[in-house]
């Protein structure tokens, strides 16, 4: 785009805020509840699901190696965090699904630097992880049960499970983090989670009991 001479206006910030006024102006939030304009909230659906919708590109720091031992900021923003963690345990549904508008392990390359959480690197979390990390750490904590991530920003279908037995950092419980569509039983309480392609063909799918 920088390169392309339809586009006059090259400023990144100029483009940045223009984006978010065209979102706010085209995307039903409400802004009632809050006076800056954050997109991160919670969408209750009843007693089987709470939605946690995440704003993993406003608060965060920047790009770059993403191998710091030490990250206030991380992708999220303190604030963001702190509230997400509260939220979560605070949180009576039988379902907690994070919506996520980056990976989580998926290494996701901006030039020679990081665009979302993972830099690629095995051991004790660095860089975003870390704020990962204490999320994680927290919803275990706190036992919060039923937790299912769905993340974004990737093209193509896939599903991951998360085992700390497998994992340098340990201090989280197994959770599955999906890309797909997601029905719950209203009856059950049953999760089933389907992988489609373009035709709406079913890839793979797994059934979770609350």
């Amino acid at each position: 785009m920088l390169d392309d001479p339809n586009h006059t206006e090259k400023r990144t910030d100029v483009l940045s805020a223009r984006a978010r006024q065209t979102f706010f102006e085209y995307v039903p939030i409400s802004q009632r509840t809050h006076d800056d304009r954050r997109i991160y909230r919670k969408i209750p659906y009843g007693p089987l699901l709470d939605v946690f919708v995440l704003d993993m590109r406003t608060y965060r720091d920047a790009n770059g190696s993403d191998d710091q031992t030490t990250d206030g900021q991380g992708i999220m923003g303190a604030a963001q965090a702190s509230w997400l963690k509260r939220a979560l345990a605070e949180s009576c549904a039988t379902w907690k699904v994070i919506a996520a508008d980056m990976p989580l392990s998926l290494v996701d390359p901006d030039a020679d630097r990081i665009e979302a959480v993972s830099p690629g690197n095995n051991g004790a979390p660095l860089g975003r992880e870390l704020q990962i990390a204490d999320v994680l750490s927290s919803i275990k904590k706190n036992r919060v049960r039923n937790v299912v991530w769905i993340t974004t920003d990737v093209h193509y279908t896939a599903a991951h499970y998360y085992d700390p037995a497998k994992a340098a950092f340990q201090d989280f419980d197994p959770f599955c983090q999906f890309f797909g569509e997601i029905a719950i039983n209203g009856e059950s309480g049953v999760l089933t989670t389907n992988m489609r392609d373009c035709t709406g063909k079913a890839l793979w799918s797994v059934i979770l009991s609350p």
